[in-house]
């Protein structure tokens, strides 16, 4: 079967389709239709302008208070709350993500020309301002919407560490470093869950499994676009008062903060469903498409951590989602879900919230693990030291993810008598995660190392994801705990799990990806001085987190004692660090996009399907489905029919696949 697409025929007539005659619905104009108008500017236009009507609609029939004609105290947050509604659906309107079930309802079924349209085919770089459908272009707008949260979080990363570094003065007012915090910590959970399953995930997953495009294309575009909305709404609410009460946004103080809590409520909900419908779409697409012969033991690891991934967002941020749905209607409507007076429980909130906040962990850190063992056996040129054991480490993550989200409450007085079995199931956790850091220690054992840039970065992540694990298990005990509890100790062990892993592993992973995603090397030179100056930053940073955690330095506060300023010091130095180190980072991947060194097929000497395609990959990807016949991993194993045919010419030396040195 071949992708011999033509131009969709004419009204009423057929198309040819991978080489089949297909029968066609009419066609109603131009193909696209309405598409061919609909842009990233035209959604940013009517989400404006909907979020503006939407707030003077509200204000207008909100009532005011009748003594001095002024708005009345819920009004404001109204309005706000009106204003994002509109701006989301607004957003998404102008963007075209109602197109599709618009035509359906009228019986116009998109012909083949309207899909190729919608899939970006001979649109140039307008296809990435749009409601694209082809996943190549879904993974790379994945990418760059995600680099702008991770700058972003950044930014504020570098606010929070200049007040504290600067321990004679006050830089900011205490509202607002409480706002820079609450907000630098979403900022980054939501940039580091997408992170890898984004721009990866929707570029290469459905290539290394052998399919044309994800199950689902338009849900894989509007996962992306719900994505931006989601967003914009968590930047707004800086501006209406921040999120005072950091990330967690614990209740009942929760109830007491600004209107931007109702940006961060939105927030949480919008990208909730982003993340359903692409966990939803990645499940399908690697149930139902793989290619022929790719049974699960054929299947490369980067797709195990990808399903997995998707299955543990699946089921755990739906509690996330409710537990802002319920504070939502608390602060709106009345309601008395989180307010104890009334007969509610904070309680509730804490488990709803953990109930995600744990299994978020592994949803960064899962596929950061996978890729990078997806990357050691190319550069090590032989096989996985254990794969049945890498996916018994990752399925054992995924049953026991969901079953230690208590740890997080072990001072709040919420059901003493659960904290050692939860204690138990956390310590138990360490386990499978351990089998995967196993793996990477055992296939680097005595093996033929060919250093380049995606190699560095998990030597980065293999240390770090060490000193995370290690300290992870203090934090799971409960007499240690009591010590550790709500200090700087936790916030240096998270950041060695979320940051020093999951985002070295990203590092890693798009120095590797970037050749076939971009059809450029990416800077050796410039990529290894950005990752390696930030590794070394991230060690001054967190180590020293550490040593001021073990004095007893409090977490999320602004003024401390004096004899914590020296470790405040050396941690800020430390993050101006990284922050030049991801700088440089950042500058290696504009550059190389612009002018890097062209890439070649497969320049890495990979055996999995994604670099067997050319680049740049065509629409379709394959030209014919591929079938597979062996493991992904054989990397130095023979191969049968060549050694036969060695010995038929009297050679009786073996020749495997061997890649480039």
């Amino acid at each position: 079967m071949t992708t011999d697409v033509t131009a969709s025929a004419p009204t009423g007539a057929s198309a040819i389709v991978f080489g089949a005659e297909v029968a066609q619905p009419p066609q109603h104009g131009k193909p696209g239709g309405i598409m061919r108008h609909l842009n990233f500017g035209t959604g940013l236009l009517t989400g404006i302008v909907m979020a503006a009507v939407a707030g003077w609609v509200t204000a207008a029939l909100t009532p005011t208070s009748a003594s001095n004609a002024t708005f009345a105290p819920d009004e404001p947050e109204y309005v706000y709350l009106a204003v994002l509604i509109g701006w989301v659906i607004g957003f998404m309107l102008g963007m075209g993500a109602f197109v599709g079930p618009i035509r359906w309802l009228l019986g116009r079924d998109i012909t083949h020309a309207d899909a190729e349209y919608m899939a970006g085919k001979d649109l140039g770089v307008r296809r990435y301002f749009k409601f694209t459908t082809d996943h190549k272009v879904v993974g790379i707008q994945y990418l760059v919407v995600v680099m702008v949260i991770l700058g972003f979080g950044g930014i504020l990363a570098m606010l929070i560490r200049t007040e504290l570094g600067v321990t004679w003065a006050e830089v900011f007012s205490p509202t607002f470093y409480n706002s820079i915090i609450g907000t630098h910590g979403i900022a980054m959970i939501i940039g580091m869950i997408v992170v890898m399953s984004g721009p990866v995930g929707n570029f290469i997953v459905p290539m290394m499994i052998g399919a044309r495009d994800m199950a689902f294309p338009r849900l894989n575009a509007l996962s992306l676009w719900l994505l931006v909305a989601a967003v914009v709404c968590l930047v707004s609410s800086m501006f209406v008062g921040g999120i005072q009460d950091g990330w967690s946004v614990y209740y009942p103080l929760a109830a007491q903060a600004p209107p931007g809590m109702l940006g961060y409520q939105l927030t949480i909900i919008v990208f909730a469903v982003s993340t359903a419908i692409a966990s939803v779409n990645l499940m399908t697409t690697i149930l139902t498409m793989r290619a022929k012969g790719m049974t699960w033991s054929r299947t490369p690891i980067l797709v195990y951590g990808t399903f997995a991934a998707s299955l543990m967002g699946l089921y755990a941020f739906p509690f996330f989602q409710y537990s802002q749905i319920l504070g939502l209607t608390d602060r709106i409507w009345n309601t008395v879900f989180f307010n104890p007076v009334e007969g509610g429980s904070v309680w509730l909130y804490e488990n709803l919230f953990w109930l995600l906040g744990h299994p978020e962990v592994y949803v960064i850190l899962i596929p950061s693990m996978a890729v990078a063992l997806e990357i050691m056996p190319v550069f090590l040129r032989r096989p996985l030291f254990s794969f049945n054991f890498a996916v018994a480490g990752i399925v054992g993550v995924v049953a026991l993810s969901g079953l230690v989200w208590a740890h997080h409450m072990y001072m709040t007085g919420w059901a003493p008598a659960v904290n050692y079995p939860f204690m138990l199931s956390t310590e138990m956790i360490s386990i499978p995660v351990g089998f995967l850091v196993l793996v990477a220690i055992g296939t680097f054992w005595r093996s033929t190392v060919w250093t380049r840039l995606p190699l560095m970065a998990i030597y980065a992540v293999v240390f770090n994801k060490m000193i995370g694990g290690v300290t992870g298990v203090y934090l799971s005990d409960v007499p240690a705990d009591q010590y550790f509890h709500g200090s700087m100790f936790v916030v240096a062990h998270f950041h060695y799990m979320l940051m020093g892993a999951g985002l070295f592993g990203a590092m890693g992973g798009i120095a590797f990806f970037f050749p076939k995603m971009t059809g450029r090397i990416l800077d050796e030179r410039l990529g290894s001085i950005g990752l390696w100056t930030a590794f070394a930053g991230f060690q001054i940073t967190f180590g020293s987190m550490f040593v001021a955690g073990l004095q007893g330095q409090p977490r999320r506060v602004l003024q401390f004692d004096d004899m914590f300023n020296i470790s405040n010091w050396i941690s800020t130095i430390g993050a101006y660090v990284i922050g030049l180190g991801m700088l440089i980072f950042l500058a290696a991947i504009v550059h190389s996009w612009r002018s890097g060194e062209i890439a070649s097929s497969n320049p890495w000497g990979s055996k999995s399907l994604e670099w067997q395609t050319p680049t740049p990959v065509p629409l379709e990807n394959f030209a014919v489905l591929p079938v597979v016949t062996e493991r992904p991993y054989n990397y130095g194993v023979p191969d049968p029919y060549e050694a036969e045919m060695d010995k038929k010419d009297g050679d009786l030396t073996t020749v495997g696949q061997v890649g480039p040195r």
